[in-house]
């Protein structure tokens, strides 16, 4: 072998080994795919769904109940009473338990349900959830407050080609762009920092959170996951009823009327970061609730 010719080996050997050493830093850094988005006649028949007269009239009900103190509310079905749903019908993403098992090329968040936003005549909101059922798209809940429009709202005025989705465990809100994960909420900002963080180190801190809690964990199969189920004046459950630190959640809803349909239990997570391990596909059941008092 000449001179030449084994310099020229030498840095072909040495040229492998970077590449083959930058490999898993490449995997790393390849894109995570954007969660699925909804069908656009899926949007519109979720909004007909939200905006239906027996959608409208349960929502009066839901304001009215609401309103236990200070000005007796006005009946039910009067044209003082009666709401409207304002702005579009938005899709709303939680974080994924693929994500937080590690699987390769999976989006961070997944479409959990439909939201419209609903408005009272004195001005409160309401969040109507709609989600496909049996070849349908039904209205499956009702929250307080604008949370899942107004986040949306945000995150697209920041960047409409990012993804807006919540981590209903802790009751946070981001904003993916790429490689990055960006707080839009307090409680966000607690979790990642005010200049959020990249998608890698954000897996990492959820696998470590959640990991251990999935869907045939050892916590799971003891019944630990918390949440809502029936058969207590909170929801029931097996598992603590919140996490330790966790501010209590609020009484049930009066939104069961809308649909004989149980809430599904990945839509029933976003309500309160109390039931804090629902959206992992803990528990089987869940009761309609009010979002928790912030």
């Amino acid at each position: 072998m000449t001179k030449r010719t084994a310099v020229r080996a030498a840095t072909t050997g040495a040229l492998a080994t970077l590449l083959l050493g930058l490999a898993p830093h490449a995997a790393l850094a390849a894109p995570v795919p954007a969660p699925q988005a909804p069908a656009r006649d899926g949007v519109a028949a979720a909004r007909a769904a939200a905006t239906d007269p027996a959608t409208l009239e349960t929502l009066a009900r839901f304001f009215a109940a609401e309103q236990k103190r200070g000005a007796a509310a006005a009946a039910p079905g009067t044209a003082a009473a009666a709401p409207h749903i304002e702005g579009g019908t938005v899709p709303v993403y939680a974080l994924s338990p693929d994500f937080v098992r590690g699987r390769a090329a999976v989006p961070v968040a997944r479409l959990e349900f439909l939201a419209s936003k609903a408005v009272a005549a004195d001005g409160r909101t309401a969040s109507v959830w709609t989600a496909r059922r049996g070849g349908s798209w039904k209205v499956v809940n009702i929250a307080s407050g604008d949370d899942e429009t107004r986040y949306a709202a945000a995150g697209a005025a920041r960047d409409a080609s990012g993804t807006v989705f919540h981590e209903p465990q802790i009751d946070a809100w981001y904003l993916q762009r790429g490689d990055r994960i960006e707080p839009l909420d307090a409680d966000a900002r607690k979790a990642v920092g005010a200049n959020g963080t990249t998608v890698d180190a954000y897996r990492k801190r959820v696998a470590k959170a959640y990991g251990d809690k999935l869907p045939g964990s050892a916590y799971d199969k003891r019944g630990e996951a918390g949440g809502y189920g029936p058969g207590s004046g909170t929801g029931g459950g097996t598992g603590p009823a919140r996490a330790a630190g966790e501010p209590a959640a609020r009484p049930p809803a009066e939104a069961s009327a809308v649909t004989g349909d149980r809430l599904p239990v990945t839509a029933a997570t976003t309500v309160a970061a109390a039931a804090a391990l629902l959206a992992l596909g803990l528990s089987a059941t869940a009761a309609l609730r009010r979002r928790r008092g912030r």
